[in-house]
């Protein structure tokens, strides 16, 4: 079990670094002007975001086989309240992680509205998402 935690982590770590990442070149993409070379930080970003679905997969599969593991009993799947509080912050971060995706089909096709300051603060959500789930597995509030 402790190596499928550890997996866990280097996957997590990992999706999170790019998480935290594609929204600055959509910051750069957002601030070019028009008629500007984008096609670097688009291929950037592209590539980006298939490594980050690449890292997300092994890291949702290694977290839910975690939970099986852990809580399975022969009644059934006994999980404490935290988990529960944790599992809707990854189903969270499983949505930034997709909307992130069609954020950059709009910036290929090259219909973006939004500004720089949006994706300053689009920039902050996984953020606070890894904080409250980092909290949920440490603390274990309830």
């Amino acid at each position: 079990m402790l190596w499928i935690k550890a997996l866990h982590i280097v996957f997590i770590v990992s999706w999170f670094a790019g998480l935290f990442y594609l929204p600055r070149i959509f910051v750069n993409l957002a601030m070019e002007q028009p008629g500007a070379t984008t096609e670097r930080l688009l291929l950037m970003a592209r590539k980006l975001y298939r490594f980050m679905t690449m890292l997300a997969v092994p890291a949702v599969v290694f977290g839910l086989l975690l939970t099986w593991m852990q809580y399975r009993t022969p009644q059934g799947m006994t999980m404490p309240g935290w988990l529960h509080a944790k599992l809707l912050f990854v189903v969270l971060v499983l949505g930034y992680h997709h909307a992130c995706g069609s954020l950059l089909k709009k910036f290929e096709r090259g219909v973006n509205k939004r500004g720089d300051k949006f994706y300053r603060w689009f920039n902050e959500v996984p953020v606070l998402l890894l904080l409250a789930i980092v909290i949920l597995v440490v603390v274990k509030p309830f």
